[in-house]
């Protein structure tokens, strides 16, 4: 263990999370890969084509995390979504707001970034609210607030709450095997859902889909597999090289976004480090942009009144502390989280779907009423 080069490993698994960011943000820009538009897809046209996508990818984070999970790479409890705290209300409150948050703000965290790469300075000013939002949330004003309120709501479980590990305290079934026949099987089941239609066999839709859930695998492989050590040479404690939260990691874009500001602003402190959230933030960016160019589908972008202003400056705050509160936005509660299988994910999710519906009907109403 003293001969391993910590330096050069945390340098891999920056490089390679990076390289991941930057396929799904080529990935996204291609397909127009958004939750949010998928919901509005539904209720304004009918149209589940970008549901699929959305689920498909679903399917194969859930398949790709758990046959890792199977084989004893990775597990659950190492990640913050798998804990032993399952803070429902904080899914269902934080969800809520998210969802909301993301309609007033034309997309989730990963949306706003690949529109940023896209030449949408709207979404530029949305990534700085959110991020200051989410630092709040993570460390200031909003935080104690969260903490003495739907964080003190939670319940307690001793072996953790992805469904593997729940029902390996009940049943006596290796979890290991759980997550195999759990995770595998529910993965396998969202994903034939989502390809059993025809719009769901599309070739954006099976790029999309396919190819962002294999990322989201694909990055929990590096974080919780090339950048593990059983036991740092300094520390002598099992450490997930290059993340913010000291636990392996995925993709997500709330807290990755407020870290990224703080790197970029007290760049010259030393103990403010590259991580796998920032590299990420940046790799969306930029495979979003180079995509753009290439098709030359790269447009500048600006609010068109001060109604719209108001509103994604809203909505940016609302996903801010939302995501923090529900630990995750629809990437990263979405994808990584339900991968896990954790409680705690299938509420967010849920929540933030509510939060959404919610969002777009209010958004209804207002042309409704202007009309």
């Amino acid at each position: 263990m003293q001969d391993i080069d910590i330096a050069a490993l945390s340098r891999s698994v920056l490089w390679a999370a990076f390289a991941l960011a930057v396929i799904f943000g080529a990935i996204a820009q291609r397909t127009h890969f958004c939750t949010m538009g998928a919901v509005s897809d539904i209720l304004t046209m009918g149209d589940w084509s970008r549901m699929r996508m959305w689920v498909a990818a679903m399917g194969v984070a859930m398949i790709g995390f758990n046959t890792m999970a199977a084989l004893g790479w990775v597990q659950a409890a190492n990640t913050v979504y798998g804990g032993p705290r399952f803070l429902w209300l904080s899914a269902l409150t934080g969800g809520a707001l998210f969802g909301f948050g993301m309609v007033l703000a034309s997309g989730c965290g990963s949306k706003t970034l690949v529109r940023i790469g896209g030449g949408n300075l709207k979404s530029l000013v949305v990534f700085l609210v959110l991020g200051i939002a989410a630092f709040a949330t993570l460390r200031g004003l909003t935080a104690v607030l969260r903490v003495a309120t739907v964080d003190a709501v939670a319940l307690e479980f001793p072996g953790g709450q992805d469904l593997p590990s729940l029902l390996a305290a009940s049943t006596g079934v290796a979890r290991g095997t759980l997550a195999a026949l759990i995770g595998i099987g529910l993965g396998g089941a969202l994903l034939a859902w989502a390809l059993l239609r025809r719009e769901g066999r599309s070739a954006d839709n099976l790029l999309g889909g396919l190819g962002i859930g294999a990322v989201i695998a694909a990055l929990w492989w590096v974080s919780g597999r090339l950048g593990h050590l059983a036991e740092h040479p300094e520390t002598l404690q099992e450490a997930f090289l290059a993340t913010n939260s000291q636990r392996m990691e995925s993709l997500s874009f709330v807290a990755p976004v407020a870290y990224t500001i703080d790197w970029l602003i007290f760049f010259s402190d030393k103990s403010k480090v590259l991580t796998i959230g920032i590299v990420s933030c940046a790799g969306v960016v930029l495979g979003s942009a180079l995509y753009a160019l290439a098709t030359r589908s790269f447009r500048w972008e600006g609010f068109r009144d001060a109604r719209d202003t108001a509103q994604h400056l809203i909505g940016a705050a609302l996903m801010g502390v939302g995501g923090v509160t529900a630990l995750g936005c629809t990437i990263g509660q979405g994808l990584s989280g339900l991968s896990t299988l954790s409680l705690t994910s299938f509420v967010a999710v849920a929540a933030i779907i509510g939060g959404a519906v919610a969002g777009l009907k209010y958004q209804f109403w207002l042309v409704e009423r202007s009309a």
